[in-house]
């Protein structure tokens, strides 16, 4: 039985997907499986995953939906299948460094308190890496109010705790801030996690991948931070604080690349 699971949620990825697959065929640690769900992609998704089945049968366990059902609910049923000790994630347009999953796992070892660990992630697209993004090396309750304290794409968490708190919240409030969500959940039920401040993932962020960051999806990261601000009695400041999100929802296309990127880019200095 592996020691890592790792589940993917994979939608119309055909083109990114060979290299986030190989990437992970590259990991200094190789005792792992993969679960991924073609979340009914209409390109092909399907044919990429069936091949690489084919190359590795004992490593890559195949589902899909027959209708696209979000990453919530996706990522769910990919647990289901798991079998390993470790749940890593791992999306179709992203690439991780072969070191990544032994960082990930002397971190988790070393502290057993820790369930949840994830690292600095940088942001790349066709002209190569623009941006890093780091959150602290032990986040606390109120650093939520800022926004999600882990990147969810290098993320790694012990299975036990995210069975213990439901896995992904499912419902339309939740679609992309799924990860958002878990984190609150974990430490709400007293769980913790730790940052390692290396990039170990790198994320394509390019002008189609910001162009699915719609104002509902503001809402709904809105929702979560009054959620943080209820569960963790942060005060009646920081709920005006989670009204940040629509905001930036709201600002010209423009305008927001222009303060995205500029925000990103600091890290890198």
């Amino acid at each position: 039985m592996a020691r890592i699971s790792i589940i993917s949620g994979v939608y119309n990825c055909a083109k990114t997907l060979p290299e986030a697959i190989e990437s992970i065929l590259r990991q200094t640690v190789t005792d792992w499986e993969w679960i991924l769900c073609d979340d009914a992609s209409t390109d092909a998704t399907m044919q990429v995953l069936e091949a690489y089945r084919s190359a590795y049968p004992e490593k890559f366990i195949l589902l899909r939906n027959e209708e696209n059902l979000g990453l919530n609910a996706t990522l769910n049923r990919c647990l289901r299948h798991a079998h390993g000790e470790w749940i890593a994630r791992m999306d179709g347009d992203d690439v991780c460094a072969p070191e990544r999953f032994e960082a990930e796992l002397a971190a988790l070892e070393a502290e057993p308190d820790i369930a949840i660990v994830s690292t600095d992630m940088e942001f790349f697209n066709e002209t190569g890496v623009w941006g890093r993004i780091a959150h602290p090396t032990y986040p606390k309750p109120e650093d939520f109010i800022r926004g999600t304290p882990f990147c969810h794409a290098p993320c790694m968490v012990r299975r036990a705790a995210l069975e213990a708190v439901g896995g992904y919240t499912v419902g339309e409030r939740f679609l992309r801030v799924e990860d958002y969500h878990l984190w609150l959940k974990m430490y709400a039920a007293g769980y913790r996690g730790r940052n390692i401040h290396q990039p170990l993932s790198q994320m394509r962020d390019d002008r189609r991948a910001q162009n699915r960051r719609k104002l509902k999806y503001r809402f709904n990261e809105a929702y979560v931070m009054w959620l943080v601000c209820s569960t963790f009695h942060l005060g009646a400041l920081n709920r005006v604080r989670a009204l940040r999100p629509i905001a930036v929802g709201l600002m010209p296309s423009p305008l927001y690349h222009l303060l995205h990127h500029a925000r990103l880019k600091e890290k890198t200095r």
